[in-house]
């Protein structure tokens, strides 16, 4: 059985403070101006080597406890301090999910961010061996197929109480049909994430 790789992601308190102040700031900035950039303004802040490496994110967005945005890269695609940045202005202003985050909201915004692991490629015979190899609330799973695919974080398992459950959901959120990975058809790749909260 292939045994996924444990998270390996260690930060610091003060890295982890960096990182939510990049994401509230340059969220709190999207907001303000309606303008999600590629690129967003990080604060003037001197960042620790860590956080100027390659990383990959996602930042969760909710208002007064309510979900109003998830968004994220599955791989890296530049510094993790900037993917932070980026996906703090995606997820307020972009999630097709939700409206827009307005100015009125911003009191009520609370920020969670998600540094993934790689990606490991789930080598698997077939639907009952796939299930066997993920595990419940420690593994995000990424699917694969063609040009489709999606992602499920960690945290979503407390939303399901099978593992058949939540690989259909999986599957239907790539607009894949809800049983496509009985069929051994799928890359499947399993990752783990450090998270880091307001």
């Amino acid at each position: 059985m292939d045994a996924p790789a444990e998270p390996v992601i260690e930060l610091t308190p003060a890295e982890e403070k960096q990182l939510l102040q990049v994401a509230r700031t340059t969220l709190e900035t999207a907001v303000h101006t309606g303008l999600e950039e590629e690129e967003p303004a990080l604060p003037p802040l001197e960042f620790s080597e860590r956080l100027l490496e390659e990383g990959a994110s996602f930042v969760t967005v909710r208002v007064d406890g309510a979900l109003r945005g998830c968004v994220g890269s599955p791989r890296p695609r530049g510094s993790l301090v900037m993917d932070v940045a980026r996906n703090a202005t995606r997820a307020a202003l972009t999630d097709p999910r939700f409206k827009p985050i307005g100015p009125d909201e911003l009191p009520g915004v609370e920020i969670e961010i998600s540094i993934l692991t790689e990606p490991a490629a789930i080598r698997y015979d077939d639907s009952t061996d796939l299930i066997s190899r993920i595990r419940p609330c420690i593994d995000g799973v990424l699917i694969v197929h063609g040009f489709q695919r999606a992602l499920l974080l960690p945290q979503t398992w407390d939303r399901f109480c099978d593992p058949a459950d939540f690989m259909a959901v999986l599957c239907q959120k790539a607009g894949l049909p809800a049983d496509a990975w009985l069929g051994g058809e799928l890359d499947v790749y399993t990752f783990q994430v450090h998270t880091i909260s307001e």
